[in-house]
């Protein structure tokens, strides 16, 4: 099946082009980091990951800057992740930390949000939002990102898993350093962030699979070709009850053409069934390119 109204190679290119990987990467750092400094270290939070534990190190009162801990706990991590996973995707890391740590020493931010609650949502949400430009590159944001794409590879461990494990020995030894309540606002924190992750990731290839039942199939293909500019595929169903040979289209579209389809296919058949299933990735062909670090 192939569909038009995605990505051609020329943008693929582009998402592949160290320019634009460091761009993005520069421009995320910068966003989760100004929640970091703006919010999170006035707040006391410990927001996950390894700069989460740089500053609960910090808060513990070892006379270095949270930034500096970051750079230095990420000097293992990028050694196992050149020698496990690929140079590309260190590089491009080591300039997510190298931009992390500069923006930390430099920036003197306070949003003024005073709130326990609304300062961890503000802080996960903005925090979230730069982790998951970040992750949307060939690179990472370092820290636990490295870790737990090489425990994934080497011992199929899920990448959730290792973030799970961690921030839960994390938060239990924030409990002796901070108040009960900073823990329990860290969580929200890592909750708010983690969610926000996953929407960025999937917002801008967001697509929908859609099943149509109909006697009218062909007429229904031929119009999504003409029309909307994209491909189907006819598969051939049976019903379970009568016996009769039913052709499926299954088709891959966006939000904006969702609209545009359902009507092509009641208008030329009433009586249909449109099924519409959400995807979180749709990879290969002319869609999106499958990443490779």
């Amino acid at each position: 099946m192939v569909s038009e109204t995605c990505s051609d190679n020329s943008s693929r290119g582009i998402a592949y082009s160290p320019a634009w990987n460091m761009f993005l990467i520069f421009a995320g750092s910068l966003i989760a980091v100004a929640a970091l400094k703006g919010i999170a270290v006035h707040q006391h939070l410990v927001p996950g990951g390894a700069f989460g534990l740089a500053l609960l190190i910090h808060y513990a009162g070892v006379g270095i800057s949270a930034g500096i801990l970051f750079m230095l706990l990420n000097i293992p991590l990028a050694i196992l992740g050149y020698l496990n996973i690929s140079k590309r995707f260190i590089l491009y890391s080591i300039w997510a930390m190298a931009v992390s740590t500069i923006a930390y020493e430099v920036m003197d931010l306070n949003f003024g949000i005073e709130n326990p609650i609304y300062a961890s949502i503000a802080c996960g949400g903005i925090m979230g939002f730069g982790m998951g430009v970040v992750l949307r590159t060939l690179g990472s944001n370092g820290g636990m990102d490295i870790a737990a794409i090489i425990l994934n590879r080497k011992y199929n461990i899920g990448i959730g898993k290792t973030y799970f494990v961690f921030n839960l020995l994390l938060f239990c030894a924030s409990a002796a350093v901070i108040d009960q309540d900073l823990v329990i606002g860290s969580i929200l924190t890592v909750f708010v962030a983690s969610v926000t992750i996953d929407y960025v990731l999937s917002m801008f290839s967001n697509r929908k699979m859609v099943m149509i039942i109909s006697q009218e199939a062909q007429c229904i293909v031929d119009d999504i070709m003409t029309h909307l500019n994209q491909g189907a595929t006819m598969l051939q169903g049976q019903g379970c009850y009568s016996r009769t040979p039913r052709p499926v289209i299954m088709t891959i579209t966006n939000n904006v053409q969702l609209r545009r389809l359902e009507e092509i296919v009641f208008t030329k058949d009433p009586q249909a069934i449109f099924i519409v299933e959400n995807t979180f990735a749709v990879l290969g062909s002319s869609f999106t390119k499958r990443k490779l670090y």
